[in-house]
């Protein structure tokens, strides 16, 4: 049964709120007005069947919060409205640089410790008096440093049981970049989705003339960190992968990692074939650029670059330079974090929206259904590629 019928068949644990911070304010706008549009159906249903439902009537599930900052740097987190046995959900997104604020006169754009100390303020604000209180953080905070591999802190294992201990239920989160971080808060909830459908849906409404059998098409791990991805989107597809590596200089450290050499390629021939390219992000883009570079030049036919968060670091030059050289036709990410203006108006760009796939994951968390329709996404993704292919 899909989890549109579960909401309907139950009740909410509570009447629902949204805290969404600055950081993901236009996301917990779509993300709230699809939730007012799923209830608006739900009412129509439990009228129909005689039946109560909470709240149906709300045309707005967001509150007012604020985290203004005093002249010195300092900040404070301020709810405007009750939220006394409320199921409160607050979204950030760590990665939104370009918010800014003003510290002795000068200018600071927030990084991700200025927006987790946000959270931390709105958490506190509500001093225990919601009923429950879930975290959506789209890209984990310090989820990069999820290993000791010497001498060295475990960032996001020690924010994660923080807001364990400051009474937060639940933690709804994609595409960590290790999953096993939630070993540090193994009693706790702990949710971490992939946006394949969201992938495939953007692909196949932007690429009409896609064949997606395993003599046309190929799924490429960039590394071997994104090969869990790789496979399973060969699988549903039912087309054959392959793989890059890393070729490290180990004697050397830049900017706190050691420099890659060379990415080397294991799989089939690419000739003639269109390449999908997997990773959960693009940072400063060098990685996948360079794979897109070497997939390009060993014949294939079109490349497309998917990945769930586009941070880059280091600006579009790059991208707009490889583009124009024909080494990839096309780039997908999604808006579950913080994108530059300019990236929207590149030819080469698409957008995955997960505004509405998140609006479900809160209202099946808010009616305490079952998730697992939502976690595994395939009966979706087959339906959609049975009607592509029509």
């Amino acid at each position: 049964m899909s989890n549109i019928k579960l909401i309907e068949e139950a009740m909410p644990v509570a009447s629902l709120r949204i805290a969404a911070l600055d950081s993901c304010k236009d996301l917990g706008e779509k993300v709230n007005n699809h939730i007012v549009n799923f209830r608006k159906e739900y009412k129509k249903e439990c009228e129909e069947k005689s039946r109560d439902y909470l709240e149906c009537d709300r045309d707005n599930y967001l509150i007012d919060i604020s985290t203004p900052r005093f002249g010195s740097g300092e900040g404070k987190g301020v709810i405007g409205e009750t939220i006394r046995g409320k199921d409160l959900f607050i979204m950030v997104d760590v990665c939104n640089y370009s918010l800014t604020y003003t510290v002795n006169g000068h200018i600071n754009h927030m990084s991700p410790d200025d927006h987790y100390q946000d959270l931390k303020r709105i958490i506190q604000a509500t001093t225990g008096k919601a009923k429950r209180v879930n975290v959506i953080m789209p890209f984990l905070y310090e989820s990069r440093q999820h290993k000791r591999t010497k001498r060295e802190s475990l960032d996001c294992a020690i924010a994660l049981e923080e807001l364990i201990q400051m009474g937060v239920d639940n933690i709804i989160t994609f595409d960590a970049h290790d999953p096993r971080v939630v070993n540090s808060i193994p009693l706790h909830g702990f949710d971490n989705f992939s946006p394949a459908y969201q992938f495939i849906k953007a692909l196949l409404r932007v690429e009409t003339d896609l064949q997606v059998d395993k003599d046309h098409l190929m799924m490429i791990s960039p590394d071997e960190g994104a090969m869990h991805r790789a496979i399973y989107f060969s699988n549903v597809l039912g087309i054959n992968m392959g793989m890059f590596y890393k070729r490290r200089d180990y004697s050397t450290v830049v900017n706190g990692k050691n420099p890659i050499l060379s990415h080397e390629y294991l799989g089939d021939d690419l000739n003639g074939k269109a390449v999908i390219v997997v990773d959960d992000m693009i940072s400063s883009g060098d990685s996948i650029l360079d794979v897109a570079k070497q997939v390009s030049t060993q014949g294939a036919s079109k490349v497309i670059l998917c990945t769930t968060f586009g941070l880059f670091t280091e600006g579009l030059d790059k991208f707009d330079e490889y583009y124009e050289k024909g080494y990839f036709d096309r780039v997908i990410t999604t808006n579950l974090t913080y994108l530059p203006p300019a990236i929207l108006e590149r030819p080469y760009f698409t957008i995955a929206d997960m505004s509405k796939f998140l609006a479900l994951i809160i209202d099946s968390n808010n009616h305490d259904v079952t998730m697992s329709s939502v976690l595994d996404p395939t009966t979706k993704i087959k339906q959609l590629l049975e009607k592509y292919n029509k």
